[in-house]
């Protein structure tokens, strides 16, 4: 059985493809509510108890591309890309406010500890200086723009919608390795659904299927999604 984003998206009416809180499963007052769009914790937990007596296994869709409903603005260096060309830009690096900080105020550090900030992302969808909605790289110490290893469409097509996960910080790398364990164990899953594929690197979606499956010693399916042109 194949289940929706049952993460914290950015509002309660979100389907769960804005994801904002990958470690809330409707169980913390964020963004509005308690539940998501699907329902609390309880009634997951509840799907959950009744499929596995009715021997359904359970595929989650996960939303490891990009964040949104971001908690403050943040400032960093980004340069403009051409939207039908992503490998092209546009003027100069410049100093842009970015939605890119995500504090979860809600959930505090149950889970986890980790905060996101702009060096997290590869790109974002606006900046507040200028009010002005555009696709924006990030610059800066440790970026190496765009990831390679993505489909070709649009020049580059890593960057897709609001905040852009890297997959290449090593931050984020061990943190999405170590929710997928737990959100495996937490609701007994048979699988993942991965959403928007064709937007990031294949590498690390390979890295981290070996991951799952090793440390939870579970034969898991694995089904990726390319998903359809929603970028601006």
């Amino acid at each position: 059985m194949w289940i929706p984003p049952a993460c914290k998206g950015r509002s309660v009416h979100d389907n769960g493809y804005g994801i904002y809180d990958l470690w809330d499963l409707g169980e913390f007052e964020q963004k509005g509510s308690r539940r998501t769009k699907w329902g609390d914790y309880e009634d997951l937990k509840m799907l959950q108890k009744v499929a596995k007596l009715n021997k359904l296994g359970i595929l989650f869709n996960a939303v490891l591309n990009h964040k949104a409903g971001a908690d403050q603005v943040e400032k960093c260096l980004a340069i403009e890309c051409r939207n039908e060309d992503r490998t092209k830009t546009v003027g100069q690096p410049r100093e842009i406010q970015g939605w890119l900080g995500f504090t979860f105020p809600g959930r505090g550090e149950k889970y986890s500890r980790m905060k996101w900030h702009w060096e997290h992302f590869t790109g974002t969808d606006r900046d507040e200086v200028t009010k002005s909605n555009k696709i924006f790289r990030i610059q800066g110490q440790g970026k190496r723009g765009w990831a390679h290893d993505v489909d070709l469409e649009r020049g580059n097509y890593d960057y897709l919608m609001f905040a852009d996960i890297d997959h290449s910080n090593p931050e984020v790398r061990a943190e999405l390795k170590e929710w997928s364990v737990w959100v495996t164990r937490e609701l007994d899953l048979d699988g993942f659904v991965f959403d928007a594929v064709k937007h990031y690197s294949r590498s690390f979606l390979k890295e981290l299927c070996h991951h799952v499956t090793k440390e939870t010693k579970k034969n898991l399916t694995f089904i990726g999604i390319p998903s359809t042109s929603l970028s601006i």
